[in-house]
This record gives structure tokens, C-alpha cells and sequence, in this order.
């Protein structure tokens, strides 16, 4: 019994000698021990490790310079098309200011006429019908026009008219082409509208008839100063007058083509003011 606790002691002695060299051996061991193996630091912003999962590529950190020459460029070429689109506006602005080949052009301003009214109907008719050609007869659809030429002593056209019975359109328009004669003339025209006759003798004013104030001008040069309206120059005498826009001839227009039946018997006179 006594050899076998001695074998077992010397067993246990043999143990305890194997490990305590173990752990002296293993504390003595670094990692600088290892070949291919070292040691590094982790880096301070961790963020920057996990910017890129392929290992076989090399995260680049961008520079702030950089950065900011990228928000400048994409700056200006924001501002580019912005600088493109108003030299577009402004072309086009130019372009729409630019009057085409064709184009009617604008004439020159005009006064409004002055126009009154008087009851002096007999004086009137018995004045005129001493003057020659002072009074005469506008057919059933005709229209009488009175040229008057502006003329340098007067400033001033002036008019006065009456009718037997019943109205009559009157208008006045100016003619800027040069004056060629000082003479007052007088033109007579039909009716350019071909009118069933009705039983109804004096046609009813409807939207766009003549005595409406809606009649067309063709004549670029003419501009209009009164559009034509019906006027009852058979109950008051009707005048009026206008002062000389410029050089041209006035065209005062008696206008019977709304009458289907009744002649109008007109009288009228023209003159200057100075």
C-alpha cells in the first residue's frame, strides 16, 4: 500500500511540473511570435469600413473641395437653360414686334367729332332751299357720299342736315390719302346688298346692319371718325364739326340703302371753320 501511494504521488508531482510549464511557455508566447500575423488599431470612424463589401476595391474618401466644385458646376449648368430660355423670350418678343409684309398698317390718332342737335327745322329747309344744290333726293338703297378736301385756311370741317319725314344713316370717315383737288364732290352708290322686298317699308335695324355703326372700312387709308348710325334728321336738325387730323379728305357718308321703298329728301351743308 505504501509503494502504491508513493506511484500515485509521483504521478500527481509529474502532472502538476507539466502544466505549470504550459502556462510559463504560453505567457512567454506574443503575437509578434506568429510570421504573416500583426496587430492594428481599429479606426476611429467605423462608418468608413462598411462604405464598400468588395474586399477587392479600395474606399476612397472624397475631398470637400471637391465636393464643392460639383455643387458649383451642377449650379451653373441649372442656371443655363435659365439664361438660354429668356434670350428665347426676347427673341421672340423681338420677333412679334416685328411687323410682317401685308401687315395693314396703323394710321395717326383722331379727335372725336362734336356733335348737336337744334329744332330749327323750318329755318333750315328754308335756308337751303335757296342754295344750289343744297337740297336733294338719296333713292331707296343708295348711299351719298360728300368728299371734302382739308384745305390750309380752315382748321375745321362742319355739317348740318335734315330729312323730309323720315331718318337717315349718317357717318363720317377721313381719307389720308394726299389731296390731289380742293374740290367738294359728290358720289352716289347702291346698295351692294341684293334685299327682298318686303311689306314692311323701312327695314328694322338688326346686329350688324349699316345703321347699327358696324360698317366695314376696306380702304386702309380711311380711317373712321362717327361709324354710321340711323339719325332721326326728321324730327331735330342734326350738326356736327371736327377739327383737320392732317392733310386728307373727309367723307361724309348719307346712307338710304336700309330702304327698301322710300326715297329720303336730304338737306344738307357743308363748310370750313377757321
Amino acid at each position: 500500500m505504501c509503494f502504491l501511494s508513493r506511484v500515485f504521488a509521483a504521478v500527481e508531482m509529474e502532472k502538476l511540473e507539466t502544466t505549470s510549464e504550459l502556462q510559463s511557455r504560453l505567457s512567454s508566447l506574443s503575437v509578434s511570435s506568429f510570421p504573416g500575423i500583426t496587430s492594428k488599431n481599429c479606426e476611429a470612424n467605423p462608418l468608413n469600413r462598411l462604405q464598400s463589401t468588395d474586399l477587392s476595391r479600395t474606399v476612397i474618401q472624397p475631398d470637400p473641395q471637391t465636393k464643392m466644385d460639383d455643387n458649383s458646376e451642377s449650379a451653373q449648368s441649372t442656371e443655363e437653360p435659365s439664361a438660354s430660355l429668356g434670350k428665347a423670350e426676347a427673341g421672340d418678343s423681338q420677333e412679334s414686334s416685328t411687323s410682317h409684309p401685308g401687315e395693314k398698317k396703323a394710321l395717326p390718332p383722331m379727335k372725336p367729332a362734336s356733335t348737336w342737335t337744334s329744332a330749327a327745322l323750318k329755318e333750315l329747309k328754308t335756308r337751303l332751299r335757296q342754295e344750289k344744290d343744297s337740297v336733294v333726293t338719296v333713292y331707296r338703297g343708295d348711299i351719298m357720299t360728300v368728299h371734302v378736301p382739308t384745305v390750309p385756311e380752315a382748321k375745321r370741317v362742319c355739317w348740318e342736315f335734315a330729312t323730309d319725314g323720315y331718318d337717315i344713316g349718317f357717318g363720317v370717315y377721313f381719307d389720308w390719302s394726299p389731296v390731289t383737288s380742293r374740290a367738294i364732290t359728290v358720289h352716289i352708290s347702291e346698295s351692294s346688298d341684293d334685299e327682298d322686298e318686303d311689306d314692311d317699308l323701312e327695314v328694322p335695324a338688326v346686329p350688324g346692319d349699316v345703321e347699327k355703326g358696324s360698317k366695314s372700312v376696306a380702304d386702309s387709308n380711311l380711317g373712321e371718325i362717327l361709324p354710321v348710325y340711323r339719325q332721326d334728321s326728321h324730327l331735330a336738325v342734326q350738326s356736327g364739326s371736327h377739327e383737320f387730323p392732317g392733310e386728307g379728305t373727309y367723307q361724309l357718308k348719307f346712307d338710304n340703302s336700309y330702304s327698301l321703298w322710300r326715297n329720303k329728301t336730304l338737306y344738307y351743308r357743308v363748310y370750313y371753320s377757321a
